[in-house]
């Protein structure tokens, strides 16, 4: 496939991708009084069951060298582990907005760790403004922060490890890519299914028992699906066939279309810090997305 052709493909399966992601916090809101780790696990290994299909039913298929399943587990459980830590213990607001500097580590550690990728300074541009307009979007949406529901400090600390965990996971997919240490897409749901059984462990060590409803059931499997399977899927066939530094421009666009899905959903209306928002988003993924 032409080197334009894959770049635009790449493009269009990291926008599916954000599609998904950005349902994760309505889905999230609907499913608040479960807990995270239980929500996380049953949600992961949910979406593992999607690799089925890719691999016809041979579990075996899903096998990879124990460094590739480490860097998968390291992704999809580290994660989630260190970014649901962060909302216990931070406000949510400001540990959600540090959890989305994981864009801007795209942008930036490309170079660093991807062979032939240098970053330009259209691409910071783009990064600086991108991460200004997430800022806006998550900031704008609920006024004053809330008091912090536990130690802050930590809380941020493990936002900005979360950031770091996803931006260098993507990264190295990206690597393992380019150096002829490829593994199938389909391999994402093994790291699921690994993902999924630690945190069912954390769940059993660190939070108390629930009765889930029928409601929770269906909206469980709609998160192992979208945001929390699927969206996976989709994001490492993104980053294999596509720029780094182009898809993580393009991943400003979560946490608007996020905030976006959250004021419908509550029939809240669009205020004046969203549309900058947009603006700013929109403009740093067209820069983004055109630099070379």
């Amino acid at each position: 496939m032409p080197p334009a052709a894959s770049n635009r493909l790449a493009n269009g399966l990291a926008l599916a991708t954000i599609a998904l992601w950005a349902s994760l916090a309505t889905l999230g809101a609907a499913l608040g009084h479960v807990p995270p780790f239980l929500l996380t696990g049953l949600g992961l290994l949910a979406g593992s069951l999607i690799a089925l299909p890719l691999v016809r039913f041979d579990v075996r298929r899903l096998v990879v060298p124990w460094r590739t399943l480490a860097l998968g587990v390291y992704g999809l459980f580290g994660y989630h582990f260190l970014l649901f830590t962060a909302l216990g213990q931070a406000p949510a607001v400001e540990a959600n907005l540090v959890n989305y500097l994981w864009p801007l580590g795209i942008v930036l550690l490309a170079p660093l760790l991807l062979p032939g990728v240098r970053l330009t300074a259209a691409h910071v541009g783009a990064a600086l403004a991108g991460f200004a307009g997430a800022a806006i979007a998550i900031l704008g949406r609920g006024g004053a922060a809330a008091e912090a529901p536990g130690n802050a400090a930590l809380g941020f600390a493990c936002a900005a490890g979360a950031a770091f965990i996803w931006s260098t996971y993507s990264l190295g997919t990206k690597r393992l890519a380019l150096t002829g240490r490829d593994f199938p897409t389909a391999a994402i749901g093994g790291f699921g299914l690994v993902s999924g059984a630690l945190a069912l462990v954390c769940h059993a060590l660190l939070e108390p028992a629930v009765n889930l409803s029928g409601r929770d059931i269906a909206l469980i499997a709609a998160l192992g699906l979208g945001p929390l399977g699927g969206a996976f899927f989709l994001w490492d066939k993104a980053l294999k066939l596509g720029d780094a530094r182009q898809i993580g421009v393009l991943s400003y666009l979560t946490p608007l279309l996020s905030t976006a899905l959250l004021l419908w959903s509550t029939g809240r209306a669009i205020s004046g810090s969203v549309l900058l928002a947009t603006v700013l988003i929109l403009g740093a993924a067209v820069i983004g997305t055109r630099a070379r």
